[in-house]
């Protein structure tokens, strides 16, 4: 495992005093030094953590944070609190939080497309880097799916091809994954096409349900209830491979075209944090990551478990984001935004 294990310093003035330390460590959260959560102590955490999501309540990304959250008080031993701050795909909350203290206390449930993909449509101010960032782990992969009306005659990517007319498809906004996978599937493709953005995935199927759009690129977590309920019909998926719950469903790889987008989800804080905070946290996620309730919220969502290092989801991410700006560049598309 890549795990660090944690070291705790403790002063035993007394043999009593060293005792009663000992048995007060029985998980990660503390190491009785004194120093009230001070950032150059070893105690941390002492006091609650504060996840921001730069997205609504609700959506994937929110519901992740609060399983991770669920998971705090048995693990750290203190509370962790959720606060959404939507708006430009999480870059305005993600900004604001890497400039908070790096202390442990202020952390973020960090989108992939944030770094990949939007960072190439928002203004210079409201950019984010992964140099601003410690990563403490990777999460879960959640993959993307193109959906059709129920009534739609769209049933397959030949009937898209093959329409003698332009389709509106809905995104989940401009510079997010679901707008990059469809601009490059239509790139590539030929389709006639009218993106239509909303600001995130809910609207999204709102509107393929009520007839507003045709189509849409949402995450499939947030499309299987109304796929189940016969409301919205897939069409195809935005992964490398065909997922387990969808088998019939073709991958746009498989159908000949370089679209594989997917959605990764990091957990992270302000760069500069020290060794032991982050060796906390790295530890205590994985206490998370193990229990029955996380498994299962994973399994109910759709989601699939990423659970790499800071490291790996570094290299991981940069290595998206040089090939979605070649696909860009490959095929002159135009993201929309201020950049």
């Amino acid at each position: 495992m890549f795990w660090s294990s944690i070291t705790r310093k403790t002063t035993a003035v007394s043999a009593l005093t060293g005792l009663l330390l000992i048995s007060a460590c029985g998980n990660v959260t503390t190491g009785g030094n004194g120093n009230n959560g001070d950032d150059n102590g070893e105690d941390y955490p002492t006091q609650a953590i504060r996840l921001t999501v730069g997205q609504d309540a609700g959506g994937s990304t929110d519901l992740i944070a609060r399983a991770v959250a669920n998971g705090s008080q048995g693990v750290w031993g203190v509370p962790m609190t959720v606060e959404n701050q939507p708006g430009a795909n999480g870059a305005i909350a993600t900004q604001e939080v890497a400039n908070r203290n790096p202390d442990g206390y202020e952390l973020v449930l960090l989108n992939a497309s944030l770094i990949t993909i939007t960072s190439m449509v928002v203004p210079e101010s409201e950019q984010v880097t992964l140099d601003d960032l410690d990563i403490i782990a990777g999460l879960s992969q959640d993959d993307y799916i193109l959906i059709a009306n129920a009534d739609s005659e769209l049933d397959t990517l030949d009937d898209m091809l093959n329409a003698d007319r332009t389709i509106d498809f809905g995104t989940t906004g401009v510079g997010t994954a679901a707008q990059l996978a469809m601009l490059v599937l239509i790139a590539e493709t030929g389709i006639d096409g009218n993106e239509v953005p909303f600001d995130s995935g809910s609207p999204a199927l709102t509107a393929v349900m009520g007839n507003q759009v045709e189509v849409a690129t949402v995450q499939v977590g947030e499309a299987m209830p109304q796929i189940e309920a016969g409301t919205v019909k897939p069409i195809l998926l935005f992964s490398d491979d065909r997922i387990d719950y969808l088998p019939d469903v073709p991958t746009a790889v498989e159908e000949g075209y370089d679209v594989p987008v997917s959605q990764y989800r990091a957990l992270a804080m302000p760069a500069g944090a020290p060794d032991h905070v982050l060796e906390t946290l790295e530890e205590g996620l994985q206490e998370i990551f193990a229990t029955e309730d996380y498994q299962q919220f994973n399994e109910d969502n759709f989601l699939t478990p990423h659970e790499i290092s800071g490291e790996q989801v570094r290299e991981e991410w940069t290595d998206l984001a040089e090939h979605y700006a070649q696909l860009v560049d490959e095929h002159g598309i135009n993201l929309g935004g201020d950049n």
